[in-house]
C-alpha cells in the first residue's frame, strides 16, 4: 500500500469518525431542547391562571428512581376554550413503573368518578386538573392510594401529532364507528370501519374518542388503553427511536409535565427495558356504583379501602407457591394428575413433551 493509499484511508476514515460524531451531538442536543420544550413554567404555562391557587397543595413526592414511579396522563377537549381556561380532562390514565421488577401498569380512570379534590368540595375527578395539575395528582393518589409523582398534559392536537409522528400504526378496530356533529362543525366527526387499519392521527383520536354504544364510557377507556399501548409498542422501535428529535419537536407545543429532563431520561431508559403487565379500569365494574347527586350522573366508590387492596393486587400479584402447584400438579395428594394416565411408566416422548409447553 503506498503513502498516498494510506493517506486517502485514514482522511477518509477521519471524516466518516466527524460525520459520526458531528451527528451523534445534534441528536443528543436535539433531544435535550425538545425535552427541555415539555415543560412549561410563566405565560408558556396552561395552569398560569391557576399556580398560585395550586401550590397550595402538597408538592408530588419526589422519586428517588429506584421505586416505583407513578404519573398522571391527561387528555383535554380544549376547543371552544379561550386562552388560559383550563378544560376538564376528557381521558385520565395513571402510567405505574416499576423499575425494579422491570414492569409496567396501565390504569384508565372513568372520568365521572366522584371523589374528594383536595380543597374543594367533592366532585368528578375530571374536574380536578382545572384547579391545577398538583392538584390533579393529588386526587388521583387519594383515589388510589399511591404516589402520583408526575403528570403529563396534553389535547387532541399533541395525541394526534404524537399518532403521527410516529408514523400511525397498525390497530385491530372491533366495529364499526359513526358519530357527526353540526355542533363544531363537523371537525371531529367519527367514521371509521371495522378491521385491521393503519390508524394516523385524526383516525387514532377518532377511535379514542367514541362512546356511543351501550358501555359507553367504560369502553371507551378500554380502547384508549389498547391504542397507547400499541403507540408506546411503536415508540420503541428502532425507527422511532431515531426520529426522537423530531418527534419531540412536533408534539412539544402542545404538551406540559413537570418531569425534569433527568427524570425523562430514567423514565426512557426504564420504560424501555419494562414489560406491559396489564391495563385495568378504574373503578372496576366490581367496587363502582351509578348515583345521582345534586341531578348528575356519576360513579361512586362503594369501599374506597377496597380499590386500594384492587390497585395492590394489580401491581403485585401474589407469588403461586412452588410446592403448592407441584401438590396440585403431580398428583401427589393421591390423585392423579390431570391428563396423566394411573401408569408405573414415567418415561416422556418428545411429542409428549412439546404437548405440555
Amino acid at each position: 500500500m503506498t503513502k498516498k493509499t494510506k493517506k486517502t484511508i485514514i482522511w477518509s476514515v477521519s471524516i466518516l469518525l466527524a460525520a459520526v460524531l458531528g451527528y451523534g451531538v445534534y441528536y443528543a442536543t436535539s433531544i435535550y431542547t425538545g425535552l427541555q420544550g415539555l415543560q412549561k413554567s410563566g405565560e408558556t404555562s396552561p395552569f398560569r391562571e391557576v399556580e398560585k391557587v395550586d401550590a397550595k397543595v402538597p408538592a408530588p413526592p419526589e422519586w428517588v428512581g429506584t421505586e416505583p414511579v407513578n404519573i398522571l396522563m391527561m387528555g383535554v377537549d380544549a376547543r371552544g376554550f379561550e386562552e388560559g381556561e383550563i378544560p376538564r380532562s376528557d381521558s385520565m390514565m395513571v402510567a405505574s413503573i416499576d423499575p425494579a421488577q422491570k414492569k409496567m401498569h396501565l390504569f384508565s380512570i372513568l372520568r365521572d368518578t366522584y371523589v374528594d379534590i383536595p380543597g374543594y368540595d367533592r366532585n368528578r375527578i375530571n374536574t380536578a386538573i382545572t384547579h391545577g395539575p398538583n392538584t390533579a395528582m393529588k386526587s388521583v393518589s387519594d383515589l388510589l392510594g399511591i404516589p402520583v409523582q408526575y403528570y403529563v398534559y396534553t389535547d387532541f392536537q399533541g395525541f394526534m401529532k404524537l399518532v403521527d409522528s410516529v408514523g400511525g400504526v397498525d390497530f385491530y378496530v372491533e366495529k364499526d364507528m359513526s358519530y357527526s356533529s353540526k355542533a363544531d362543525k363537523n371537525e371531529y366527526d367519527i367514521d371509521l370501519k371495522e378491521g385491521m387499519q393503519h390508524l394516523d392521527g385524526d383516525a387514532a383520536l377518532q377511535y379514542v374518542r367514541f362512546r356511543y354504544d351501550k358501555m359507553g364510557d367504560f369502553t371507551r377507556t378500554e380502547r384508549q388503553r389498547e391504542l397507547i399501548k400499541a403507540v408506546a409498542k411503536k415508540m420503541q422501535t428502532t425507527t422511532s427511536i431515531m426520529k426522537l428529535p423530531d418527534i419531540l419537536k412536533s408534539v412539544s407545543p402542545y404538551i406540559d409535565t413537570n418531569l425534569e429532563i433527568d427524570d425523562m431520561w430514567k423514565l426512557a431508559n426504564v420504560a424501555y427495558k419494562s414489560k406491559m403487565n396489564g391495563s385495568e379500569q378504574i373503578p372496576p365494574m366490581k367496587l363502582l356504583k351509578e348515583e345521582t347527586i345534586g341531578g348528575a350522573a356519576v360513579l361512586t366508590v362503594g369501599n374506597p379501602d377496597s380499590l386500594k387492596e384492587y390497585i395492590q393486587e394489580v401491581m403485585n400479584p401474589p407469588v403461586p407457591d412452588p410446592a403448592e402447584s407441584q401438590t396440585e400438579g403431580d398428583g401427589t395428594d393421591g390423585k392423579p394428575a390431570a391428563g396423566r394416565n394411573e401408569s408405573t411408566d414415567t418415561s416422556t416422548t418428545p411429542s409428549q413433551t412439546n404437548s405440555r409447553n
